[in-house]
């Protein structure tokens, strides 16, 4: 039986990280890339109303929606009311403000954006529930999910209350598949108890797939000499079953045509390819790193509120890929809203809580001095 998104190829052109020159985008570039995914059939273009403050939504109108017929493509955008508005009004309006910048007329697929903790919270308080199917009964959604950061309990919980949901968009890479922060697996299965078509998101993660440890990039390059450190982790995502596509935010013309090389013609991985995954997986979560289960134990009464074992994934992510800046940004988004590591008054509270008897105190110092600037 066929399902939401099946014919869409298995490669959607993620417009967040687009290039730039200075603090604008090279719309120039951009045209260049987005010619070449459409003459080689790739058809879905993924932006949000906050990327790049509202620049993606922009440049995609004059590379993309201004220069196709419209029913040559599908574009998604996506909402997040949590992210500033006060009011109903406001957060409703910025589903006016994404029709109006991209001139698209209507979008493919409609995305409430980022659910989870406590942001889905201000899309019942803002009635944006109920707003979006009202936009899909006017024809301006043709297809309406969400975004999701959470854990699977919560993800099930929300499709339980809006089974109306068609789709969700989730995080999901060989590095997260069974991490306890993540769930990138649960959270798919969970999708798939429920029926509902997967959109992937960071099957890279963030870029850190592309660059690894000597030691683990040299087991792909054994298997496969001349296959690229992100063609490992995009085609991992993609040989998932009941998926729209999988999102690649690509930020030059090189980077696409990497993609385009082996998901032109996509070939899911083979029983001896999952195995070599694998041994790169194992190879990861042997790095040294904070054992961290994001059980959560440790934030119950924390006095400064810190988002602990936030704070201590970011951290991982230095450890484990050293990318410094992303783990910079990790915590600064972990933290935006919540105490910061530097604010811990050694109470201890956490460390008594703490069933891996992690030495916390110790490790949020460790943070504080490779995190905050």
């Amino acid at each position: 039986m066929a399902y939401l998104g099946e014919d869409i190829k298995k490669l959607g052109f993620g417009l967040m990280r687009l290039p730039m020159i200075g603090e604008d985008v090279d719309v120039e570039q951009t045209k260049d890339m987005v010619d070449l995914f459409l003459s080689k059939g790739f058809t879905y273009f993924d932006t949000a109303y906050g990327y790049l403050n509202g620049k993606s939504e922009a440049a995609i109108k004059t590379a993309l929606v201004d220069r196709y017929p419209r029913e040559s493509f599908q574009l998604a955008t996506k909402l997040p009311a949590w992210a500033g508005p006060t009011t109903a009004k406001e957060a409703q309006d910025m589903f006016w403000t994404s029709l109006e910048r991209t001139g698209a007329g209507y979008f493919d697929f409609y995305l409430l954006h980022n659910l989870g903790n406590e942001r889905t919270a201000s899309f019942d308080t803002f009635g944006i529930w109920e707003f979006a199917q009202q936009r899909k009964a006017e024809g301006l959604i043709k297809h309406l999910g969400f975004s999701f950061h959470d854990k699977a309990a919560v993800l099930d919980e929300i499709l339980n209350r809006h089974p109306e949901m068609e789709f969700v968009q989730l995080q999901i890479n060989y590095a997260d598949w069974e991490s306890p922060n993540v769930e990138s697996r649960k959270c798919y299965e969970v999708a798939r108890k429920h029926n509902k078509p997967v959109i992937i998101m960071e099957p890279v993660k963030g870029g850190a797939l592309a660059k690894l440890p000597d030691a683990l990039t040299d087991v792909f390059h054994k298997a496969a000499p001349e296959a690229s450190l992100p063609s490992w982790a995009i085609r991992f995502a993609a040989s998932l079953d009941g998926l729209v596509t999988v999102l690649s935010g690509m930020s030059t013309l090189d980077q696409m045509k990497d993609n385009l090389s082996y998901m032109e013609n996509f070939q899911p991985l083979s029983a001896q390819e999952q195995a070599v995954v694998a041994q790169v997986q194992a190879g990861l979560a042997a790095i040294p790193q904070i054992p961290c289960t994001d059980c959560r134990y440790c934030m119950k009464g924390c006095p400064k509120n810190i988002p602990i074992p936030s704070v201590f994934s970011a951290m991982n992510g230095y450890l484990i890929y050293d990318n410094l800046a992303g783990a910079k940004g990790g915590y600064a988004w972990a933290t935006r809203n919540t105490g910061k590591a530097s604010e811990c008054i050694q109470c201890g509270q956490c460390e008594r809580a703490c069933p891996q008897h992690i030495s916390i105190i110790e490790e949020l110092q460790r943070c504080t001095e490779m995190l905050e600037d």
